[in-house]
């Protein structure tokens, strides 16, 4: 059973409620929880809900132009999909259905890796992708990845680099939940007939975006980065995009939120690569803000697994339509005409 849409959700918290009615509740654990006390992913959000926007008036700007472009994939918006897992835990026919949604919204959808559906027919959506990565200490398996998603059409890499170690999921222990059910695995993972590990290493250093490099042309981006120091280092090791990420809170809880790590990662960075943040958007007004501490672009997890749970392919389209609405009446009335007009400028204080 589906959610009927018209007059439906009115905003991404209707699409969480939608979820929660209509998942298993050992999975909607799964898609909702962070580590141990989960902390962070509260926090996440709530570093949002305290700063407050300052608006311009008169700037005769006329309706905002959305459109953008990040590492010279152009989007309709600055939103995109963020890399999230195991898609047909939400709905029968996983990865494609929201694909075929970020395709019709016209924004990037990361792929994961550790989808449910292969990047080929994630390809086949016509959606424009990127490919997600976790380092595997075996080069030569990750190397036939990358060539998986060059083939398929993957316009850059997103190496998620906060996971030497797994985050100690307390839902997850409570719940017996440490396997996907029989019908449903890693399909990118698949080998010679096998269906791999993800292998999680402590091992994996600096050195390896040099191998990684060789490997391919594509533009690789380093998802996880919340320390300045590590933002220099990673642009002083070539990479081409920075994700300022705490892992939606499911990896080490009281790790600050993502958006309080922005402007310093911002001022480290220097504008020599572009930034994406995630972790807690949920308005377009959140959009804003990001957009204000020095973000390209915001990339949305949780709300797409709520709106793929809630109605399939037609629920993601209408999360990614309301945050659009949203955003285009947040810059309006901070009198922004495009995104990349947003500045410190319309950022006021700490709300109380």
């Amino acid at each position: 059973m589906t959610l009927d849409l018209t007059p439906g959700p009115v905003n991404l918290r209707d699409f969480e409620t939608a979820a929660r009615d209509r998942l298993d509740p050992v999975y909607y654990d799964y898609f909702a929880s962070g580590a141990q006390d989960e902390i962070t992913v509260a926090a996440n959000e709530e570093a949002f809900r305290r700063r407050s926007l300052v608006p311009r008036v008169l700037r005769g700007g006329g309706p905002p132009r959305l459109e953008t472009t990040v590492l010279g994939t152009p989007a309709s918006m600055p939103v995109l999909l963020a890399p999230t897992a195991f898609h047909r835990l939400a709905w029968p026919e996983g990865e494609p259905a929201t694909a075929r949604a970020a395709a019709s919204a016209g924004v990037v959808m990361i792929a994961a890796m550790l989808s449910t559906v292969t990047i080929e027919e994630i390809a086949a959506t016509g959606a424009t992708l990127w490919f997600q990565l976790y380092p595997q200490p075996d080069l030569a398996f990750t190397e036939s990845l990358v060539r998986r998603a060059e083939a398929a059409g993957c316009r850059a890499l997103v190496l998620t680099a906060d996971s030497p170690a797994l985050g100690r999921n307390e839902r997850g222990d409570r719940n017996g939940f440490h396997d996907l059910p029989p019908h449903i695995h890693c399909a990118n993972m698949g080998e010679n007939g096998h269906v791999r590990q993800v292998v999680l290493s402590p091992d994996v250093s600096w050195s390896y975006l040099d191998r990684l490099r060789a490997m391919t042309s594509l533009p690789i981006l380093l998802k996880g980065v919340l320390h300045p120091r590590d933002a220099r280092i990673a642009v002083e090791n070539g990479v081409d995009g920075i994700v300022v990420s705490n892992h939606g809170g499911r990896q080490l809880d009281t790790t600050p939120p993502s958006l309080d790590r922005l402007p310093l990662i911002a001022e480290a960075v220097g504008g020599r690569v572009p930034l994406l943040m995630d972790g807690g958007v949920r308005r377009g007004t959140d959009v804003v803000k990001a957009l204000s501490l020095g973000a390209t672009a915001v990339a949305i997890g949780r709300p797409v697994l709520w709106g793929l749970a809630a109605a399939g392919e037609a629920g993601v389209g209408r999360v990614l339509s309301l945050l659009r609405t949203e955003l285009e009446n947040a810059l309006t009335l901070c009198g922004a005409a495009t995104p990349g007009e947003v500045t410190r400028d319309e950022l006021g204080g700490i709300l109380a």
